[in-house]
């Protein structure tokens, strides 16, 4: 990058800030999270200088990667504020959603597909498009609500980190098919899965072992203090982060374990506690709003004139599956109307999965125009929608969602535990 782009760069970047910074205000008095305003404000930013620069050749790489770094910090401080045990005491019902939720939204993108004329195996893809859920996008108003550790949050979270199995499947059998063609990608993918499972099972035993013993042991090296906690969980976030990419389980994987390995450690003491400060004001101060940027400058809503049938169904497809997936789990007992509402909207956000393979489907020209453009709007749709409307749905149910709410909630002010 050249000294003039990286001075265009910032400047930009500083007048977005500014700008999110003046539209959070009155965010928060609609009780809106803050955070929200980089995606209005990148929204608007598209039809100007601005967006046109940073979304440059020259300064789009830098630009993404400082977004990434946003999702890989958001998600490091949910991984820490996840309780184990109460999520664990959810986990057949977690289980079920995730199931009940990917079969849905497949089966509905599947059938649309098929519907409208498109062959099977894109019909396959495309509907296997409809079931990763963007937790990245909806887990900053999880906080801002205080909505983490209540059974919303814990099952947004915990299916949402399960769909990204879902989404490392979808990527691999996509790449695969393109790079090998149709007679060979069966074997192929099948032989992908498997090594991404094999990687699953032992980064898992190795998060098992930092977990109980590893992480403290490595904590007593050097005098304890708030720096150097703060030292060792971007080793360990940065770390995981690029042997999960390595691997194809995914930064968002690696970034959420990375927080729940150094979660006991940093909740020892005050110096764990000013650590944990530190990654929330980096995340939701700076890395975080560069990531909802992005967002709103990756919107494009250009399916919606061209083919606007198309992009509907699709955007339907998810949004019909995932709410009704949890709305099956009221019959069931399992949970409340209200809390599978918000929980089913909750999950329906989406947004990179789905641009990323219909960039390659179309690159390789497996699926026309028409079809990409659909897929890029379904996806933009979905990431204006959910936060919003999921905001406003906590704002009206807060007492029934939140019994007992977190002194500490940005969103929330402290109020007695009512009666579900």
């Amino acid at each position: 990058m050249s000294h003039n782009s990286l001075s265009a760069m910032l400047l930009d970047l500083a007048i977005l800030f500014f700008a999110t910074y003046l539209l959070s205000a009155i965010l928060q008095r609609i009780r809106i999270p803050p955070i929200l305003g980089a995606l209005f404000v990148a929204m608007a930013a598209q039809y100007t200088p601005i967006g046109q620069r940073l979304l440059a050749e020259d300064l789009y790489p830098t630009f993404s990667f400082m977004a990434e770094l946003g999702v890989m910090f958001l998600l490091f401080f949910i991984g820490l504020e996840i309780d184990i045990a109460e999520m664990s005491s959810h986990g057949r019902d977690i289980l079920l959603l995730t199931a009940m939720g990917a079969a849905l939204p497949f089966l509905l993108g599947l059938g649309a597909m098929l519907a409208l004329g498109y062959g099977l195996t894109v019909a396959l893809v495309v509907g296997m498009t409809r079931i990763p859920t963007a937790e990245a996008v909806i887990v900053p108003i999880l906080d801002d609500f205080g909505l983490l550790k209540t059974r919303v949050g814990q099952f947004i979270v915990g299916v949402g980190t399960l769909d990204d199995f879902f989404e490392v499947i979808l990527v691999v059998i996509v790449s695969v098919w393109i790079g090998v063609g149709a007679t060979d990608a069966e074997a192929s993918a099948s032989h992908e899965v498997l090594m991404v499972a094999v990687s699953a099972v032992v980064f898992a035993m190795v998060c098992w072992f930092l977990y109980h013993w590893g992480i403290h042991w490595l904590s007593q090296i050097v005098r304890r203090d708030t720096r150097q906690l703060v030292l060792l969980s971007m080793v360990l976030l940065i770390g995981f982060g690029g042997v999960c990419e390595a691997t194809d389980l995914g930064m968002v994987v690696g970034a959420i374990s990375a927080g729940i390995v150094m979660a006991p450690l940093l909740k020892e003491d005050r110096h764990g506690e000013q650590a944990m400060r530190v990654f929330r004001s980096i995340g939701y101060g700076f890395v975080g709003i560069v990531f909802f940027l992005w967002i709103g400058l990756s919107i494009d809503l250009g399916g919606l004139v061209g083919n606007p049938t198309l992009a509907i169904l699709l955007f339907l497809a998810a949004s019909v599956g995932k709410v009704g997936a949890t709305l099956l789990m009221v019959p069931m007992g399992r949970l409340g109307m209200r809390e599978a509402l918000t929980i089913g909207i909750g999950l329906d956000a989406r947004l990179t999965t789905e641009i990323v393979v219909a960039r390659l489907l179309f690159d390789a020209q497996l699926i026309d125009l028409s079809l990409f453009t659909a897929l890029v709007a379904a996806a933009s749709l979905s990431a204006i929608t959910v936060p919003v409307l999921f905001a406003v749905l906590v704002n009206k149910w807060s007492d029934y969602l939140i019994p007992e709410r977190p002194a500490d909630s940005p969103m929330m002010e402290k109020a007695e535990p009512c009666q579900r």
